[in-house]
C-alpha cells in the first residue's frame, strides 16, 4: 500500500495580503543593505547585456527575457536566505549567500549521493528546461508568422502588435501564459519552501499548487503585482530591476511564510543540511 505523501497545510489569506508582502520585501532590502542590492543591480545589468547582444534579434531578445521570468524562482533564492537570517535576528551578509549557493556541497560529503540534497538544482533544471522551451516556440512564431522581419523592438511592436488583424500577438501572449501558469502554480512557494524544509520535490510542487488552490484570487492579484514590477523594470531600460527584483524576491519568502505552515516538515539548516 502506497503512503500518501505528506503535505503541510496551507492558509487563505485576503486579496491585499500581497500588497503586505511588497511592504515587507522593501523593508528587508532596506536592512539587507548592498548584499541585496547588488544582486538587483547584478539584474539589471543582465538585461542591458542581453538586450545589448540580441537588440538587433528581437525574436532572441523577447525569448530570453521572458525566460529569465521563468527561472526567476531559482535565481532568487538568495533572496529567500538573505530574508530567512532576517526572521531569524541573524546577519544577512555575503556569508549567507555563499552558504546557500555553495556551502552544502563541502559540508555533506555525501551530498552528491543523497537525493535530498539536488530537489533545488532538480526544480531549477526543470525551470530551465521550460525556460528554454519558451525561446524556442517564441522565436520559432515571431521568425515564422510574422508578415515582415523582426529584427528590433520597434519591428516586434510594428509587425506583431499592431499587426493587421492582430492574431499573431494575442497568439504569442496565449502561449506565454499557457506556460506561464502552470510555471507559476508550481513554483509560488516551493523554492522558499525547499530552502526552508527538508522536503522532496514533489511536495514542494503540491504544496504550491494547493496554495495557489487555495487562493485563487489573491494568487492572481499577485501574479499581477509581480508582472507588473517586471513591466516596470522592462519600461525603465531595466533599471528599476534594481529594486524591483529584490523587493519581490524578499517579498516570495514573506509570501511563502504567511501560506505555509511547514512546522510538521523537518527544519533545513542554512547550509541545507
Amino acid at each position: 500500500m502506497t503512503t500518501p505523501v505528506y503535505l503541510p497545510p496551507v492558509r487563505s489569506v485576503g486579496l491585499a495580503q500581497p500588497l503586505t508582502w511588497l511592504a515587507r520585501g522593501l523593508n528587508d532590502l532596506t536592512h539587507a543593505g548592498w548584499v541585496s542590492w547588488a544582486h538587483g543591480l547584478a539584474a539589471a545589468l543582465f538585461g542591458l547585456g542581453v538586450s545589448a547582444l540580441a537588440y538587433r534579434h528581437f525574436w532572441l531578445l523577447a525569448g530570453v527575457l521572458s525566460a529569465f521570468l521563468v527561472v526567476g524562482p531559482v535565481l532568487a533564492t538568495s533572496f529567500y536566505a538573505l530574508s530567512r537570517a532576517l526572521e531569524r535576528q541573524q546577519r544577512a551578509d555575503w556569508s549567507v549567500v555563499r552558504r546557500t549557493w555553495l556551502g552544502w556541497q563541502r559540508s555533506h560529503p555525501r551530498a552528491w549521493r543523497d537525493h535530498d540534497y539536488w530537489c533545488l538544482v532538480e526544480f531549477g533544471l526543470l525551470l530551465a528546461l521550460a525556460a528554454v522551451g519558451w525561446i524556442v516556440v517564441s522565436a520559432s512564431l515571431i521568425t515564422l508568422l510574422a508578415p515582415a522581419p523582426v529584427n528590433d523592438p520597434l519591428d516586434f511592436v510594428r509587425h506583431v502588435v499592431l499587426a493587421d488583424g492582430g492574431w499573431l500577438f494575442e497568439l504569442w501572449l496565449g502561449l506565454g501564459s499557457l506556460l506561464a501558469a502552470p510555471i507559476f502554480a508550481s513554483s509560488v512557494v516551493a523554492m522558499p519552501l525547499l530552502l526552508d524544509r527538508k522536503a522532496t520535490l514533489g511536495q514542494a510542487v503540491l504544496t504550491s499548487w494547493t496554495v495557489v488552490l487555495a487562493n485563487p484570487i489573491p494568487m492572481a492579484f499577485w501574479a499581477a503585482l509581480m508582472l507588473a514590477l517586471t513591466l516596470l523594470g522592462l519600461g525603465t531600460v531595466f533599471f528599476a530591476f534594481i529594486v524591483a527584483i529584490p523587493v519581490l524576491g524578499h517579498a516570495s519568502w514573506h509570501a511563502y511564510r504567511d501560506l505555509v505552515d511547514a512546522s510538521g516538515l523537518p527544519e533545513r539548516g542554512e547550509n541545507l543540511a
